[in-house]
């Protein structure tokens, strides 16, 4: 197979890469940056944006399936550079890989794309999404990428077969975004406590979320069965015009699983805390200033990621094992081995 990973130098991508090289594929990064170890794994590495049609254009060109990982996240509250590469930029890589003959698109989505502020115990795709919550709490960021799943479901076909996976919070080693950001507040004693702390939330090992990619991708090239029973269970299908929830499978408890992490880095545990209502006021206010003076950096707290820190969310995966036969086969205690192995190791401070 020859196989594009948009994002190939991010996290998540990168260890897409890793697996898909192990078994043997041929392999092109598209991102905006340059990757000389990627080059050096034997990557053909293209840089360019998602916004740049001539770049994906040429980034599809003799390509079978694409990954498409890479994305604007946070939450900023500034809508353009969400909605141009996160929606935009999806838009504009579907098309360009309909006309390169691309047969297969894999998109890494977000469970976001269906968070309403209220806990979500044991929910399954069937959520709906919920625009006007997300316009109303400008959770751009969620909005974005569920405008671009509904393009990605939407564009399935018999020669153009798609699916989204939304793993929720992927984390592991050579992780350069959420734990190195955790500890950098917990260090700067900045971290806070938001609700009674007793929700509980599903997390993603990074190799797990990178193997029901590959595993959603074959799956995608299976000849069409029957429409299943999501009951029964009686027959696999391949995941076509698709969302899956991925996770470990086994929620934790938020705030002891983040007092474990700082732990890894001999951290002290997280000693203060907001109730949700107070986090909420000062997500209000923050959103305020930050829209009055136009700042394009991210606040410190907005009411979304005030009801995310405060609220359960964890996921039911039934679907993605049946369908394409995911099973995290890294369990979480394996994982938290290896990530303290590679943050004691230093890890932190070379992905910084």
């Amino acid at each position: 197979m020859h196989s594009l990973v948009t994002g190939g130098g991010g996290f998540l991508g990168r260890y897409i890469l890793d697996a898909l090289i192990a078994q043997g594929d041929r392999v092109r990064s598209l991102g905006r940056a340059s990757y000389p170890e990627l080059e050096e794994a034997g990557v053909e590495v293209l840089r360019g944006d998602l916004r740049d049609p001539i770049a994906i254009a040429q980034a599809c060109q003799g390509i079978e399936c694409v990954f498409h990982v890479a994305a604007q996240p946070g939450i900023g509250l500034q809508r353009n550079p969400f909605e141009t590469i996160n929606q935009t930029g999806t838009e504009l890589l579907l098309a360009a890989a309909r006309r390169a003959g691309v047969a297969r698109f894999v998109y890494t989505s977000s469970p976001s794309v269906v968070f309403a502020g209220k806990d979500q115990c044991g929910i399954d795709e069937s959520t709906p999404y919920d625009f006007a919550w997300m316009e109303e709490h400008r959770a751009y960021y969620s909005l974005s990428k569920a405008r671009a799943e509904q393009a990605v479901l939407a564009a399935d076909c018999d020669t153009f077969r798609t699916c989204a996976l939304r793993p929720h919070l992927i984390w592991g080693p050579r992780d350069s975004h959420l734990i190195p950001r955790l500890l950098a507040r917990a260090r700067a004693g900045r971290l806070r406590r938001v609700g009674d702390g007793t929700n509980r939330i599903d997390i993603t090992y990074v190799e797990n979320a990178a193997t029901a990619h590959l595993q959603a991708a074959r799956a995608l090239a299976e000849p069409l069965a029957a429409a299943p029973s999501r009951v029964s269970f009686d027959s696999p299908a391949a995941p076509r015009g698709r969302a899956y929830f991925l996770s470990q499978a086994e929620p934790v408890n938020c705030w002891q699983w983040i007092n474990e992490l700082l732990a890894l880095a001999n951290l002290p545990p997280v000693a203060k805390s907001l109730s949700r209502k107070t986090a909420r006021r000062i997500g209000t206010v923050a959103e305020w200033v930050y829209r009055t003076l136009r700042l394009t950096r991210e606040p410190p707290m907005t009411r979304f990621l005030a009801d995310q820190l405060a609220t359960s969310h964890w996921y039911r995966v039934d679907a993605a094992q049946h369908d394409f036969g995911y099973t995290p086969t890294v369990s979480t205690a394996e994982g938290m081995k290896r990530l303290a192995a590679w943050i004691q190791q230093g890890g932190i401070a070379r992905n910084s």
